[in-house]
């Protein structure tokens, strides 16, 4: 059995594929591709893929939509999301945010810029597997689950690891540079928007005053 990462690609242009699959190829990951969106949540759902490369202007389903129809799926809470995208409005990163993309790439595509994002991408995966127990709120880092008073909440990947970051020690103000380090790293240019987008959407899933805004600084977590 592979213990290759599994990657699927979805992008309605056919040289894209051919290129990105040939670099991802020769990285050492097993590739697979979608030629619309439609076909990239059918192959998404049997492959199983650790980290799926969306064009966000595919026929059928965009790759937004792909992605908010993903993350929907509890198999696919934790799979890495990278947009490709030719729009660089803010509209659009935050939409992609909102969908709970983990990175975005820009067309046109150079092929050593996409492999440095995949990499560092594997690489920031959490690799603790203790949970965390504060009053009634349970956060399992191994299995990517929250829960409160043992209902389960649904968190996306990212909005999972600033949880996650937050809690780890309660009454701490992280910097928002700490959060954008920790959370996406060096290689990912994000602006503080983004940390905004995230806190917002733990905050109305969670429905709990458990996130404190410390103005001009950075975020607390207090229960």
């Amino acid at each position: 059995m592979s213990t290759r990462k599994k990657i699927l690609i979805a992008d309605d242009e056919p040289d894209i594929l051919e290129i990105l699959h040939f670099n991802l190829q020769a990285e050492g990951y097993e590739v697979h591709t979608a030629k619309n969106g439609l076909q990239a949540i059918e192959k998404a759902k049997i492959i199983q893929p650790d980290l799926i490369i969306l064009d966000i202007m595919m026929p059928i389903k965009n790759g937004i939509e792909v992605c908010n129809e993903l993350r929907m799926l509890p198999a696919f809470q934790k799979t890495l999301i990278i947009f490709l995208t030719a729009m660089s409005d803010d509209g659009t990163e935050v939409k992609g945010l909102e969908s709970g993309a983990d990175d975005f790439i820009t067309k046109p595509i150079r092929p050593k810029v996409l492999l440095s994002k995949v990499n560092a991408l594997f690489r920031r995966v959490p690799k603790e597997s203790s949970s965390v127990q504060l009053g009634d709120l349970q956060i399992d880092r191994e299995k990517y689950n929250v829960s409160y008073k043992n209902q389960d909440i649904t968190l996306a990947r990212k909005e999972f690891e600033l949880l996650s970051l937050l809690a780890s020690k309660p009454g701490k103000v992280f910097l928002r540079n700490e959060i954008l380090s920790k959370i996406w790293g060096t290689e990912v240019i994000v602006g503080d928007r983004t940390i905004d987008v995230h806190i917002r959407k733990i905050r109305q899933k969670l429905n709990l005053d458990c996130i404190t805004t410390v103005k001009g600084v950075g975020y607390k977590f207090e229960l």
